[in-house]
């Protein structure tokens, strides 16, 4: 008479695969964590003033180039306005404590 018997290795192997692929998935597939927006802003203000004002000496303040940078230059300062009006709003009550 035969015993049946359970070979536990292929299975093993499988879940183990399986596991690995899933925690593969879940750790690539989550977008980079910003830490501060406040930085990012003031960096891309520094960024947008930079290349304004190359297009500007470049190319003439009327230019198609220095146009560009400056509305890309406005969108970065409403970038930090915005930052500044959601600090105010947050914060307005800690104001009234002192």
């Amino acid at each position: 008479m035969k015993l049946l018997s359970f070979n536990l290795g292929p299975i093993l192997g499988k879940t183990a695969l399986a596991t690995a692929a899933l925690g593969f998935f879940l750790a690539a597939g989550a977008p980079a964590a910003k830490a501060n927006d406040w930085d990012d802003c003031n960096r891309r203000i520094s960024h947008t003033e930079y290349h304004y004002r190359e297009a500007v000496e470049r190319y003439g303040p009327y230019s198609r180039q220095a146009r560009h940078w400056d509305h890309e230059r406005h969108e970065a300062y409403e970038c930090r306005e915005h930052l500044r009006h959601e600090y105010r709003e947050h914060h307005r009550d800690w104001d009234d404590r002192y």
